[in-house]
Formats: structure tokens, sequence, C-alpha cells
């Protein structure tokens, strides 16, 4: 049997047996991903274990190109690897730092794991991960990401699951495992059988087991005696000294022992929301919660409340959050909880509810009860923290509610008094964060001179942090510093998991500067990690055209989904009118690229494409019509060189001449500089 295969039955002992009878090529690893066992990335860690050490011993590059995903799901790994997290957030401590992970940063994770396989892998081999059902959303990503990526054809992933039909985890999913099961995986459904044989404990399994005997066993242990097991587990594992256990099982045992859990839960809850574990973070937060007594311990219980709502929003699931909040308030009266709830229910608002919900002018009233409660505290420093804090997030309303300028001032006075208030070393990493937005602010009103500015400064200071350089580029790019925009764009690549717009911006860059193969690999990179990626998608089927490889392109386009933007379906459309003509068929191209400047007559690449077509049809007069639309839309200096070639082949120099000018003058190009020469002359 060929292909990935998907084994469905109530137990695993029934799906290890339908495992058993199939022809698959030899394992790679059998791994479980019960979240249980060791919290997120149980599957991956344990696949990471059984095969990293030796992967790095034959490619030790590998252990620098994927440090990070290695230390984030196998952090026991951590010493085989170079330093994973260095940037500046790794400096400061817990109550300092006020940059996170992005909620994607689990998926490029995933990819990064996908690409170390595909390096490893010299055969074909096979990858087991059962109780996919009971896996944390990082593992469920992970396996959704090796089912759907096409460049890993020696990996066969054989993923067991429960008989129910599967569930995709709360919140906003970057990809699901249920769709591309269905998608991607073959289903072999397996008869339930009658529990046989020895069978591990309920307590040594970690709570895993789903054999009925081993639950109806524990259930009937006396209180004092699951208690006594728990301890006893809890023990063994401490023990081991192993990180990812205090992930899963040791929160899990320590909540049921006689200790009761909540410090166990709180040192978990912190590693997972650090490294951008955001799904963990917020149920181990919620278990917290109820682990902690808030009377005996309200500062304990603060931060499970802090923790678990913020990792909450992160994730798409607000309204949880919303409602951590509200029980939050009715709880306390301290001023600092008050000052931090209200910031986050502005943070709702603003940010992380759906656009149905999203509400600025009340984001903007909870903000300003952050600031009126920080402008009131005792400690000075504490006072400029916080208010200088409070008005970076007002800084955001203000940008959301189409205010720039207001935002402007709210971070540059946020600065300045932070300059005046603070030591120089002080709070280092919000001053960059400060100065961060400032940038995003300068960017997004044009100033890309400033932004430039603030970008470069924020990425000598904290050289580690990829999206600084990432942004460095994209300012270049504005700039038409292309060759300094590809080396800031590269310098991403060693310092992040691989992620899909670095690689579509390399591709761009690549592309204006006329390396059309490097352009073309890395859009074929951008579709590896995110094949729903239509713009890249789109981007590949054109260059695809200019490189006379018709079939890619006719691929490429048939591979885009029917819900795209109208704008991306012309383009489309346009991409197959270049196919056709390509292939000789001058009359359809012309068909199919005429519906789509009737369909939109703004549309600028349709009037171009059809006026090349009408001159390659000999027809110079419809030709020029067409570039003369074409250019009163979108003054591109290829439609302008274009059209100057057909109005000096129709002896009209004088035209031909101004066209090329404007095009020397725009880019330089030697080309429009040899034709111009030779229309002067003519005219």
């Amino acid at each position: 049997m060929t292909g990935h295969l998907w084994i469905r039955a109530h137990r695993a002992t029934d799906r290890a047996r339908a495992l058993a009878g199939l022809d698959l090529p030899p394992v790679l690893a059998v791994v479980d991903a019960h979240q249980r066992r060791r919290g997120p990335y149980s599957a991956a860690g344990s696949l990471l274990r059984q095969i990293a050490p030796a992967a790095f011993a034959a490619h030790p590059e590998l252990a620098v190109r994927h440090n990070i995903e290695v230390a984030t799901a196998a952090p026991e790994l951590a010493d085989l690897v170079p330093q994973a997290w260095s940037s500046m957030e790794w400096t400061v401590s817990d109550e300092e730092r006020t940059r996170f992970y992005s909620r994607l940063h689990t998926l490029n994770v995933a990819n990064g794991i996908a690409e170390l396989l595909r390096v490893v892998l010299d055969e074909p081999r096979t990858l087991v991960v059962d109780n996919a059902h009971h896996a944390d959303p990082t593992d469920q990503e992970l396996v959704a990401v090796l089912l759907r990526r096409a460049d890993l054809p020696l990996l066969t992933v054989v993923v067991g699951t429960g008989a129910e039909p599967l569930v995709d985890p709360r919140g906003e999913l970057a990809v699901s495992m249920r769709a591309e099961l269905e998608a991607h995986a073959t289903p072999v459904d397996v008869a339930e059988s009658a529990p046989e044989g020895p069978y591990e404990s309920y307590v040594d399994s970690d709570g895993a087991t789903d054999d009925p005997r081993a639950l109806a066993e524990y259930e009937a242990l006396s209180p004092e005696r699951r208690t006594e097991l728990h301890d006893a587990r809890l023990a063994e594992l401490v023990a081991r000294g192993e990180k990812s256990w205090t992930l899963g099982a040791i929160p899990f045992h320590a909540e049921r022992g006689s200790g009761g859990g909540a410090e166990e839960l709180r040192a978990a809850m912190d590693h997972c929301r650090k490294v951008g574990l955001y799904q963990a973070a917020a149920e181990l937060g919620k278990r917290g919660r109820v682990a902690v007594d808030r009377s005996a311990d309200p500062r304990l219980w603060w931060h499970f409340t802090e923790g678990s709502s913020t990792s909450l929003a992160s994730v798409g699931r607000a309204d949880e959050a919303e409602e951590i909040y509200y029980d939050a308030r009715a709880a306390t009266a301290d001023p600092l909880v008050h000052m931090n709830l209200a910031y986050g229910s502005a943070m709702l608002y603003a940010r992380h509810f759906t656009a149905d919900r999203r509400d600025f002018q009340r984001a903007r009233g909870w903000m300003n009860l952050a600031i009126a409660i920080a402008d009131q505290l005792g400690d000075p420093k504490e006072r400029a923290f916080h208010s200088v804090f409070s008005r970076n997030g007002l800084a955001l309303v203000e940008v959301r509610q189409g205010n720039p300028g207001e935002a402007l001032r709210l971070l540059e006075e946020g600065m300045a008094r932070l300059d005046a208030d603070l030591e120089p070393g002080e709070h280092a990493l919000h001053r960059s964060v400060l100065r961060y937005n400032r940038a995003q602010v300068y960017a997004m009103t044009g100033r890309a001179e400033e932004a430039l500015a603030d970008y470069s400064a924020v990425a000598e200071l904290d050289p580690d942090f990829p999206e600084h350089h990432f942004h460095v580029g994209s300012m270049l790019r504005k700039l038409g510093r292309d060759e300094e925009a590809l080396a800031a764009f590269e310098r991403v690549l060693p310092l992040s998991p691989p992620f899909p717009e670095v690689h579509y911006n390399l591709a761009d860059t690549r592309l204006a500067l006329g390396d059309a193969e490097g352009a073309l690999r890395e859009f074929s990179v951008v579709l590896e990690l995110d094949p729903a990626h239509v713009e890249a998608r789109l981007a590949r089927a054109e260059l695809r055209c200019d490189l006379d490889d018709l079939t890619g392109a006719e691929a490429d386009v048939e591979a885009v989904p029917d819900e795209v933007s109208p704008a991306l379906a012309l383009s489309l459309r346009c991409v197959r009118a270049r196919v056709l003509a390509a292939r000789g068929d001058l009359a359809g191209a012309r068909r199919e690229v005429s519906e789509v400047v009737e369909a939109d007559p703004g549309f600028h690449q349709g009037w171009a494409i059809r006026a090349q077509l009408a001159y390659e049809s000999g027809e110079l007069e419809g030709a020029l019509a067409d570039f003369d639309r074409a250019v009163g839309l979108s003054d591109l200096p290829e439609v302008r060189f274009n059209r100057a070639v057909v109005l000096e082949e129709a002896g009209r120099f004088d035209a031909a001449a101004a066209d090329y000018r404007v095009v020397l003058d725009a880019t330089g190009d030697e080309d429009a500089r040899d034709r111009l020469d030779h229309c002067l002359a003519h005219a």
C-alpha cells in the first residue's frame, strides 16, 4: 500500500494490529502524540529525539539551521544546537518582556521540521503518529504540514486516531489536520476487538491509555491510593530530568497528587508562552486558575489569569479571554490588576476580536482607563513605564482609527519620557519596541526613508530578531535599493524557522534584479511552505510563462482555488491567455483577455496583454490603442517600452523616442538607450 494512511479505531491496540498488517516502507519512527505525555510537540519531540543526534552528526549545518525548531519541540536536545533564543526579549525579565512570537510561529516550526526530514531521508521511510486525536494543536499542525507538503516523496505518514469524527482545535488555525487527512490520506477503518493481554495502568500511562480495564481499575482505587500513585509517578518523572515531561505528564500528576500542581502548572505555562506555544499556555493557565487558592496567593492567581487570557487572545479565542477578564474584575480591587485588565480589554477590541466585534471606541475607552490608573502609580519609574506602555497601546488604536499623526505624537512622547525618567539601560526592549512601532507608522504613511532609519536602528540594536531585517528589506525595496534588500532578506533566513513571506520577498527581489531562475526557486519554496499562497502561485505561473514552461504555468493556474479575489481571478485569466497565445491559439487568447477588460475596464494588465496579442497579429493600430489604455491606467516602464516598440515599428519615431526616454530615466535600461538613439536618428 502506498500514500499516506489514516487508521481509525477506538483503541490504540486495534490500530497497532491494523498497522502490523500493512505493507509499508521501513519505519522511521513510531511516536505517541497524546498531549498528556509531554504536552505540546509530544510527537515531534519523540521524532526528533530519535533522528536528530545522528542527523546532526552527519549534517552539522542542520543543527545551525534548525536550532529553534529543535529546542522548541525537543528541549532535551537544546545542547545539540546553537543557542536558539538570543534576541533581546530573552535578555530581560518576564515582567519587562513586551514582545512575543506571532500565532504563526508554530507553523514555521512545523515547516522547519519538515525541511529537516527532507534532508535526512535518503530512502522511503514510514512515520507512524498515533493518538493524533489527543494531540496538542502543535502536533496536529505538524501532521497536517507533513501530509500536504509535496516535497517529501520519500516519507509515508500513517496517522492513528479514534473512530469518532475529528474536531479542529478551538481558535484560528493556520492548517487543519482533519482537512489534510481528508485530502491526502487513505482511511483504514478497523473493527473493535475485545481487550486482551496485559495493559498499562492509568497512572503509568500518564492518563493516556484508552484500555477500559485500566480506567476501571483506577476508578476503583480510594482517593488516598490514587494520590500516592500520582506522587510516585511524579517523583519518577522529575528524577529523569527531561524538560518535555514538565509540559505534560508532570503537571498532570502534580494536579492529582498531594501538592496540588500550581507550581508545576506555572512553570509549564511560562515556558510555553515564552516559546510561542500559546494553545498549551492557555490551557495550562486555565488549569492553574483552578489549582491555586486566590485568597491565599493572589499574585500567582493573577499570573495564571494574565497568562491564560493573553494566550487565548493570541490564538483567536478572544471570547474566552473576555470571560476571564469579566471574572477577574469581579474578584479583585487591586488597581494594578485593573490596569492590566483594561489594557487587555482594549487589545481585544482593537486587535483580537473578529471584524464584526471590533470596536475602536471601546478600545479607546479601556485604554484611557489603563492610562489613568498608570498615571497614579506611586513609584516614578514604574509610573513612567506603565504610562508609556499604555500610551503605546493607545497609539495602536489611533492607527486603526486612521490617525497616524496622533499615533506618532504618542510614540515620540513615550520615547522622550523613558529617556528622561529611566537610566540608559532600563527597559531597553520596550524602548526598541516603541521605535519599531514608530517605523511601522512611518511605513504605512509612505515615509520610507524615516521608516528605514528606525528599522535599521532597531536591527542594529537587536541583530538576532529576524523581523527587523525583514522590514529593513521591505523598505529598501520601496526605495529601489534591490541589492541591499536582497541581503537584508537573506539575513532573515538563519535567524528564524522558514516562513513564506521572506521567501516571497526574496523571489520578488531576485526577479527585479533579473535572476528569473532564482526567483522561480524562491516562489517554489513559498508554495512548499504554504500551498494555498495564491499570490506566489500566480507569480510563479507568470514567471513560468516568461520561461516558456507552459505546462507548469497551466498547472499553477489550475491549482488556484475558485474562491479568490476578483483581481486575482482576472490575473489568472491573463496567464491563461498568455499560455493559449504561446501554444499558437491567438484567437482564443484574445477572446480570453477581451473578456477580462470587459469585466474590468480598469484592469491595466488585461489591456497590456491584449495589446501585445494584437501586435503579434500584425494589428499595429489596435495594439497602440490598447497600449494607450494600459499606460493611462498604470504607467509602468515595461508597458511604455512595449508601446514604444510598436510606435517605432509604425514609423512614429518621435513618439517612440518619448516613451524610450521615460523608460531610460526610470530604469537605466541599455536596450531602451539603444532604441532611443535609433529613433532619434530616424526622427
